[in-house]
């Protein structure tokens, strides 16, 4: 029985006046365990009958009958899928990936046609031990001698069952030793029942041969038979049902590792082609954690003049000039707010400033004369002592809350200064509590403050009978800009129509803080990304000469059994790594970068958020699909005959 049947077959090259006639009107019948050899000189056309026979090209016209299937009307994936159950080649030049193992490399054709990896490593490893290379199974192919690697590319043939070996001048490359032994070995195939069809320019080879087809400029000249064909030929490897999510996610898993192996084989140009993915990745998350941290820096400045509080105060904005010489902001104005459902709490104040004088210590200072609301509006919190109340408001008691760097200038360490008096413009004032140190950052952060109820401050101080602000807490439940409307409407109409007063409203300047913070950070971000871009580009033309360099590789991957969507994911998952890798090394050197400038600086500190970093490494594996399809891609269109013909 026919296993392949040629007829009337004819292949040209080029076109118009340069068009060559390769292959004229070729019929050949082969049958099953046929061993066949196809001699000729020098562009006879033997290889390019060769090249037919393996599915790898495409005849101009005529039919080619593989095992009954007519393959003109298959498909580049429907062809790959017949070379893998039916086609073992072994070739002149052995053809063996230089990244993978002898067991590897035999182990590939089975990738392709859904075999388990415990069943194929398994098979690899029988066949290439009945070639007596047991001790050399994870050897690379650069540390194998010519005649072993031949052997390896034998076993390969035979991986998926080999029905049908197609040899391409197998002994061409080989000193006598060996070219013999692999000849010996094809012969035992042939006896074995597999259909074995040889190349060769050589009739001592050919010789070994049962039939001996010769061709002289593209036209069969001779077919000779020496023997029949042997009965009992070896049948195509049975199609294996796989479950398809099982299969994609084994053959993914062998694209991935021997992606590895393909960047760990190039270190240096992989280091190069990541390198502008790092700077990029690094710029990006660093860049955001500098706005963060600065973002958190300002926040907590904000947060300092205390949560969902409204400033008044008195003259008609910020930076009013005239504002020292307005005085209209009255107590009852603050009583009359404390009495607004809106508002948790309304606080006055008046401030003046002068010299502290302690024992024998004068110091400059500032005293804020607050009513007993004001700790809890701004958020101040007292570390010793007690803070100030009701009844001291109500009685003008002489009392006095400092801050820490009073305590410290005044008192040191050793000193208690609780029920302490000190002098503050003539004014005795005992000491009762000392707050917590406060981020001051929008006033002298070393500065020496007190506080004093207000009616001391305006009574017994500064005689003033006019307030410098009142702030207020809004409560939770209520929109701040809102309250800070009302607030507006009803001090407008007490003071008689006149808005001779402005508000600051803490969650308005935070939200322009943030929104500016963002903006910034976007913008910066943006230029960052630029040499993302670039990073990408450069990934795009290093794959792209990856796959001009690769070529051969390509079209043994497709000779033994790739489709093109294979040849694509190989490709596409390698340009992935290599984005990924270099996000996670440039994420890495952010993180150094960050520790780094954390540990110089004390004013504030770039802040990492997951966020960023998660839309880092994908904002580069993005690129590594943008950028890594056009090279995939054209890898995968490559013609199978021109990959393998490819210098």
């Amino acid at each position: 029985m026919n296993i392949i049947e040629i007829k009337k077959l004819n292949k040209f090259f080029g076109e118009g006046d340069s068009r060559i006639h390769v292959l004229r009107d070729i019929d050949l019948d082969v049958e099953g365990g046929d061993f066949v050899a196809i001699m000729g000189q020098s562009g006879s056309g033997k290889t390019t009958l060769m090249n037919a026979l393996g599915c790898l090209d495409t005849p101009t016209s005529g039919s080619y009958l593989l095992a009954g299937t007519p393959t003109a009307r298959l498909g580049s994936d429907d062809l790959a899928r017949l070379r893998g159950r039916m086609l073992g080649f072994v070739f002149q030049r052995y053809n063996l990936l230089p990244t993978l193992s002898a067991l590897e490399n035999v182990a590939l054709p089975a990738v392709y046609t859904g075999a388990g990896q415990r069943e194929r490593l398994a098979r690899s490893e029988e066949l290439l031990r009945t070639l007596q290379l047991g001790d050399k199974l994870r050897n690379l192919p650069h540390q194998l001698s010519g005649g072993q690697q031949q052997r390896v590319s034998i076993a390969r043939a035979l991986m998926n069952g080999g029905q049908i070996i197609l040899a391409d001048e197998p002994s061409g490359a080989l000193d006598s030793k060996s070219g013999e032994m692999v000849m010996d070995i094809l012969a035992s195939l042939h006896d074995k029942g597999h259909t074995v069809v040889v190349v060769t320019h050589d009739r001592e080879i050919a010789s070994r041969a049962d039939r001996i087809v010769e061709l002289k400029d593209g036209v069969v000249v001779s077919d000779k038979r020496g023997a029949p064909a042997r009965t009992g030929a070896a049948g195509p490897s049975e199609e294996r049902k796989t479950n398809p999510l099982a299969r994609f996610k084994d053959q993914f898993a062998e694209a991935f590792k021997m992606s590895l192996q393909a960047i760990g084989a190039h270190k240096l140009r992989s280091t190069l082609t990541m390198l502008g993915i790092i700077i990029g990745i690094a710029s990006v998350v660093s860049v955001v954690a500098l706005g963060r941290g600065s973002q958190e820096r300002i926040m907590a400045n904000i947060n300092s003049m205390g949560t969902n509080t409204i400033t008044i105060l008195p003259g008609t904005g910020f930076g009013d000039r005239r504002s020292g010489r307005v005085r209209t902001l009255t107590v009852e104005d603050s009583e009359m707010l404390a009495r607004q459902q809106y508002l948790a709490n309304a606080a006055p104040s008046v401030s003046s400033s002068s010299v502290l004088v302690y024992a024998n210590k004068a110091l400059n200072a500032s005293l804020t004369g607050v009513g007993e609301q004001y700790f809890a509006v701004r958020g101040i919190s007292v570390a010793r002592g007690r803070g100030l109340t009701a009844l001291d408001v109500r009685e003008n008691n002489s009392v006095a809350v400092i801050d820490e760097n009073t305590r410290r200038e005044l008192f040191g360490d050793s000193e208690d200064p609780l029920g302490r008096v000190v002098i503050f413009r003539r004014q005795p004032l005992t000491i009762v509590g000392v707050a917590r140190p406060l981020d001051m950052s929008f006033g002298q952060q070393n500065s020496l403050n007190l506080w004093a109820p207000h009616t001391t401050v305006m009574n017994k101080i500064t005689g003033e009978r006019f307030i410098s602000s009142v702030i207020v807490k809004v409560s939770d439940a209520v929109n701040t800009q809102v309250a800070e409307k009302n607030i507006a409407a009803l001090l407008t109409a007490r003071h008689n129509g006149r808005q001779d007063f402005y508000t600051q409203n803490t969650d308005t300047i935070r939200q322009t803080i943030e929104s500016t913070t963002a903006t910034m950070t976007l913008l910066i971000s943006s230029i960052a990304l630029i040499s993302l871009v670039v990073g990408g580009i450069g990934v795009m033309n290093i794959m792209l000469v990856s796959v001009t360099e690769r070529t051969r590789e390509i079209g043994v991957r497709m000779a033994v059994g790739a489709r093109r969507f294979n040849i694509l994911e190989q490709f596409l998952i390698e340009a992935v790594l290599l984005c990924v890798i270099g996000g996670l090394v440039g994420v890495a050197l952010s993180g150094l970068v960050g520790l780094t400038f954390n540990n110089l600086t004390g004013d504030f500190h770039m802040s990492f958020a997951a966020s960023s970093i998660f839309l880092a490494l994908g904002c580069s594996s993005l690129i590594g699909v943008v950028f890594g399809y056009l090279p995939a891609r054209s890898a995968a269109r490559l013609n199978p005959i021109d990959a393998l013909a490819y210098e």
